[in-house]
């Protein structure tokens, strides 16, 4: 499981307006090119955005489910990556004086990254993480 907690210089509220803007993800979602609704209205529990991931001339489409939600402080996801797998991906913000504390919690579901989840793999996540929470703030911060 990695896990990882970010200072953002903004309300708590700013940070949920961007979690809760499905044509926002790809501004702070590490390797996402594009999304767009899927189904339901996002961040519903049930509701679903798409996703598409570009590699070089390739490109990747996957589906992210908002698979429990406490308005406006905790979605819960699980991020679905086609042939890798799914992932669970649970992002909490909390008031922080007048900022948020926004804290990522993701560990592997299913498939191969499943499988093969191990400490090098968190080691990764965290990586990522490091990097999505920056750009998440620089998002709301800006």
């Amino acid at each position: 499981m990695a896990v990882r907690i970010r200072l953002v210089h903004a309300a708590p509220d700013d940070v949920w307006t961007v979690l809760a803007d499905a044509s926002r993800y790809a501004d702070w979602v590490v390797g996402t090119s594009a999304s767009r609704p899927a189904y339901g209205i996002w961040p519903a529990l049930g509701s679903a955005l798409s996703y598409d991931v570009r590699l070089g001339p390739w490109t990747a489409s996957g589906t992210t489910v908002v698979r429990r939600v406490e308005a406006p402080r905790e979605p819960e996801m699980e991020v679905d990556s086609g042939p890798l797998g799914t992932m669970r991906v649970a992002i909490e913000v909390r008031p922080w004086g007048r900022e948020a504390l926004v804290i990522v919690d993701e560990h592997p579901l299913r498939g191969v990254v499943g499988t093969l989840h191990n400490v090098a793999v968190d080691a990764l996540i965290q990586l990522r993480h490091r990097d999505m929470l920056r750009r998440l703030a620089n998002v709301v911060e800006g």
